[in-house]
């Protein structure tokens, strides 16, 4: 038992009490430059402890943004003028989704002739492809309807009987 007590003892080689011995002997040596010796000795690691505590930046509470609303639209602005801007807008957006239809649909009978060229069946590609797109278009008008469902608040009695 006393074997495995020894062998669970620090080696030597690790041992700091040596160093710390011979570091004692050293220093007590009197010698003319034993304390500016261990001045330098302990400056470097003063230095990097010193720049380590007081190196670190604490910055403080960022200040709070000014926002400036800026609205281009005239507050006085009467229905009949809102409902022209819209209609307005609706033409161009209209315009816009026409063009893009007519660009994909070029695209199309371009990927198609070259399909038919590399001896592709491209009737077969179209119909999954317009599968496809009706799917997505349903999937969409599926959204819009639930998302307007939500936006709109259920009709109380009171309104229901105003209505009718």
């Amino acid at each position: 038992m006393a074997h495995y007590i020894q062998g669970m003892q620090i080696p030597s080689r690790f041992n700091p009490a040596t160093g710390i011995a011979d570091f004692w002997n050293e220093i007590r040596r009197p010698q003319p430059y034993r304390w500016p010796i261990l001045a330098l000795s302990i400056l470097p690691v003063a230095a990097m402890l010193y720049w380590g505590v007081t190196g670190t930046t604490v910055y403080g509470e960022p200040e709070r943004p000014k926002i400036t609303y800026i609205s281009t639209l005239d507050a006085a602005r009467s229905d009949a003028e809102i409902l022209a801007e819209n209609r307005a807008n609706q033409e161009i957006k209209d315009l816009r989704a026409a063009e893009e239809a007519r660009i994909a649909q070029a695209k199309r009978d371009m990927y198609k002739a070259l399909g038919a060229a590399a001896g592709m069946d491209v009737e077969a590609i179209e119909r999954k492809a317009e599968a496809e797109r009706a799917a997505e278009e349903a999937a969409e008008a599926k959204r819009r309807l639930q998302s307007n469902g939500r936006a709109s608040a259920p009709a109380t009695g009171a309104d229901a009987g105003a209505e009718q």
